[in-house]
């Protein structure tokens, strides 16, 4: 890829999204643990399930107040590397951003600071409302964000106004119940709450194999398998509906993503092995698993998913559409500066209107879509194809990893069940190894998603190449390496000051036991008391 002002400000997005993906999993899926842990507190008052939930809240705060540092500047490149898109799409796009930073942010920011000094000043039940604010608001916060997003996959409710060459809403609860964002963000929490799972079920193992706190550890890996159980297999049917999703809006990615050169007989086989070839358009070495694709990407046996080659030829096609909507178009906005409408003009801006965005795919090679000759059209139909080796491994290195966290999970809450949690070893120790993985598998899942959405910032809308400022690369490329600079000593600090917590380990906590909520203990477990 060409150092030009497009890549430069794609990577400094990525860099910067990445950074900051490494945080927000970890912060979703912790604050539900830690409010599933007081809430077990305030049931049974016993002091140990309280320690637990101060111990494990002090490392969400770690990571919390690290993910907002970070999550700050996502927001303002959308004015500093990307002002045309601000410009052409910001009615839309801002709306859920301000709505997530009033109603979510907020809610968020305020309950953290109650909950960690409101321990001795607020009634338990108090407490614990605020413990679930806390969660409810981190989720709340990624709804908003994942509206946004879904809608720069599957832009719906909206059209462009051809006077103010702005995309407008024309009905913001199809924005808001977009079926590609309601299933991002399902999957998006599932997959932060695998990863609170997986963080706690290896730093207990980690105490329990240095015979430190070995209550505490084994009561909060009993707490993460039954958690991340339960959300690991949601994150496999969740990723399956986005599959079908995909299928119906993002018809090339789901192509890259199986590297699914020409279209198959249905039902299509999924590749679980192959080296992808971009130049010779071929997957070497493949190997199929018959119907599967089929059944993932369609939910039949009778409908065929779609090859590159012939996604390809279907771009063209539609690039040609978009020329005569861009022409249709510039008459159109001629026309209301003369004050006479031209009915035929609007006529053809209104039948081709949906493909005006693949005519911005030429601006890469000529001023004036209309000027571009067949050999430009080509090329523009050619750069719908994503890199697709990248998306071909990441997907599986993701999908990959999904299973691992199941059948992790399943031993565990086996083990657990049987109160076994600390009978094997070395199944203690690849539950410590295994704590980079959700992060590795989360980073993947951003990838697929974003990178196999190229060309497009909006998909069919508005191109990449289109929507990003006017400034120069030195600038860009100077920005990312302070943003780079920075991010990774705020990493280096967070992951100092986890491990020093870590290192520590949990506080006693030498309060007398609390009055219960009319739970008691019987016989190891939690029952309601007699009549």
């Amino acid at each position: 890829m060409e150092l030009d002002i497009v890549a430069l400000s794609r990577l400094q997005f990525a860099m910067t999204a990445l950074y900051h993906f490494l945080f927000v999993p970890l912060t979703l899926g912790l604050s539900v643990i830690v409010a599933i842990m007081e809430t077990v507190y305030v049931m049974t008052g016993r002091r140990i399930w309280r320690q637990m939930t101060k111990f494990w809240g002090t490392l969400f705060g770690i990571n919390f107040v690290l993910g907002v540092s970070t999550g700050i500047v996502m927001e303002f490149q959308f004015g500093m590397n990307w002002s045309y898109y601000s410009h052409y799409v910001g009615d839309i796009f801002g709306a859920p951003l301000a709505i997530e930073g009033l109603m979510a942010f907020f809610l968020e920011a305020t309950f953290v600071g109650l909950f960690f000094f409101g321990w001795d000043r607020m009634s338990k039940v108090a407490h614990l409302i605020t413990a679930w604010c806390v969660a409810i608001g981190s989720n709340f916060s990624a709804l908003w964000i994942l509206i946004a997003n879904g809608w720069m996959q599957n832009p719906v409710g909206s059209q462009l106004n051809p006077a103010t060459m702005r995309m407008e809403v024309t009905n913001f609860f199809e924005v808001l119940t977009n079926p590609v964002a309601q299933a991002k963000f399902v999957h998006t929490v599932s997959a932060g709450y695998v990863t609170a799972a997986v963080f706690v079920l290896g730093v207990s193992a980690w105490y329990v194999l240095k015979g430190r706190h070995s209550e505490l550890a084994k009561r909060s890996m009993t707490v993460a398998c039954s958690f991340g159980l339960a959300a690991a297999l949601s994150v496999v049917v969740l990723g399956d509906e986005s599959g079908y999703l995909t299928t119906e809006h993002q018809k090339m990615k789901l192509a890259a993503i199986e590297s699914m050169w020409d279209t198959e007989p249905a039902p299509a086989s999924f590749t679980l092995f192959g080296i992808p070839d971009m130049q010779d358009r071929e997957t070497h070495f493949a190997v199929h698993i018959p119907w599967v694709m089929g059944l993932i990407g369609t939910r039949s046996l009778d409908t065929p998913i779609e090859g590159i080659n012939q996604l390809v030829e279907q771009g063209k096609t539609r690039i040609e559409n978009g020329i005569i909507a861009y022409d249709a178009l510039v008459k159109v906005r001629e026309n209301m500066g003369t004050g006479v409408a031209d009915t035929a003009d609007q006529q053809r801006l209104e039948q081709y209107g949906n493909d005006l965005g693949y005519a911005y795919l030429l601006k890469r090679w000529v001023d004036d879509p209309r000027d571009a000759t067949p050999a430009q059209i080509d090329m523009a139909a050619n750069s719908l194809v994503p890199d697709v080796p990248i998306l071909f491994w990441t997907f599986r290195i993701m999908v990959a990893c999904g299973f691992l966290f199941i059948a992790v999970m399943g031993a565990f809450f086996y083990l657990s069940a049987r109160r076994r949690l600390d009978h094997y070893p070395w199944l203690l120790k690849l539950a410590v190894w295994i704590i980079p993985l959700p992060w590795i598998a989360a980073e993947c899942g951003w990838i697929v998603a974003e990178f196999g959405r190229q060309p497009w910032i909006i998909e069919g809308i508005l191109p990449t190449a289109a929507a990003v400022s006017s400034l120069g690369a030195s600038t860009v490329l100077l920005t990312i390496v302070a943003f780079v600079a920075i991010y990774t000593v705020l990493f280096i600090v967070e992951m100092g000051l986890m491990l020093a917590a870590i290192r520590k380990g949990p506080q006693p906590d030498n309060g007398p036991e609390m009055p219960t909520l009319g739970f008691r203990r019987q016989h190891g477990t939690m029952a309601a008391p007699a009549e």
